[in-house]
């Protein structure tokens, strides 16, 4: 379909207007994202949200949950792999992780790249991702089909509270806090990870954005470390959500770990081959931050510290 027959299907969703899809949210006032849309793949309403996929003339396949983009095939690599290669290369061998969310199967893409790995399990609670994504995404869906992997469509709360002392990794790969991952964002879930990992295991989850969620990110540095002895804020850069950045969480039961010193590197030839984004040195450097959210992630410290004398 070319973008004049994309603008005449534009009432298929409210978000594509004149052969354009358009993101606005509450999360991000007053700006908006825009991509040029040759053809709409798929729309439909799962029993958790709107499911959208379209082509767009820059970034190829476009994944959007509730109007807000989740996934392109041009830059997902860049949040694929830093969410997944940050927890995986500061373990000293892991080999049980789980996936909460991540529908898309990148994730799960990424972390069989990890040969020490022995069973991965992905629980995904709408069957709608992983239906849509193995059509339209398959470059990242390939992740499905690798023998380690298992998937569990349900809910993440009720999955991890029968699995305590299981995982090495617990990656949560989830949409905004609005919505189905609302909860994906309070304390209690975190204590669910923490009672489900390993000794010596470590999490990770999708940490909002500095320029747009400081308030965000500070609440949940707080309960974080008062929960996890050992507590990091690292970013990656991706140029189609919203200002061009999104953080990661990870947190790691035992205390005393350097999240930033991967414990484990590939050679660069290996990270060549493997990687089109990670690399140990992208590693370091993604928790260096710049100073306004410096300010915060060590005042969160501080107070902390304060809590705990």
């Amino acid at each position: 379909m070319s973008s004049t027959n994309a603008a005449a299907s534009s009432q298929a969703h409210p978000n594509i207007v004149d052969g354009w899809f358009k993101e606005t949210a509450t999360m991000w006032p007053g700006q908006a994202m825009s991509l040029e849309v040759l053809d709409i793949l798929h729309h439909e309403k799962s029993k958790y949200q709107d499911v959208l996929v379209f082509e767009s003339k820059t970034y190829g396949n476009v994944l959007v949950l509730d109007g807000v983009i989740q996934a392109t095939e041009r830059d997902e690599f860049s949040y694929q792999e830093m969410i997944t290669h940050l927890p995986m290369n500061s373990h000293p061998e892991p080999k049980k992780v789980l996936v909460i969310g991540g529908g898309d199967g990148g994730v799960l893409r990424e972390v069989v790249k990890h040969s020490c790995v022995e069973e991965v399990t992905l629980c995904e609670i709408d069957e709608a991702v992983p239906r849509v994504s193995k059509k339209y995404l398959p470059s990242m869906a390939v992740g499905f089909q690798h023998p380690k992997v298992k998937v569990h469509i349900g809910d993440g709360f009720p999955f991890l509270q029968d699995r305590a002392d299981t995982f090495d990794i617990i990656i949560t790969d989830s949409s905004d806090p609005v919505g189905p991952a609302e909860s994906l964002y309070q304390a209690g879930y975190y204590e669910l990870m923490y009672r489900a990992l390993r000794p010596g295991g470590i999490i990770c989850t999708q940490g909002e954005c500095q320029w747009l969620h400081l308030p965000l990110i500070k609440n949940v540095l707080e309960f974080s470390r008062r929960i996890y002895p050992s507590v990091g804020y690292a970013f990656t850069s991706i140029p189609t959500y919203p200002s061009g950045q999104i953080g990661f969480i990870i947190c790691c039961k035992q205390a005393g770990v350097r999240l930033s010193e991967p414990l484990r590197q590939w050679s660069a030839e290996e990270e060549s081959e493997i990687c089109r984004y990670y690399n140990a040195d992208i590693h370091r450097a993604s928790f260096v931050l710049p100073q306004f959210a410096k300010s915060v992630v060590l005042e969160v410290e501080v107070d902390v510290d304060v809590c705990r004398r």
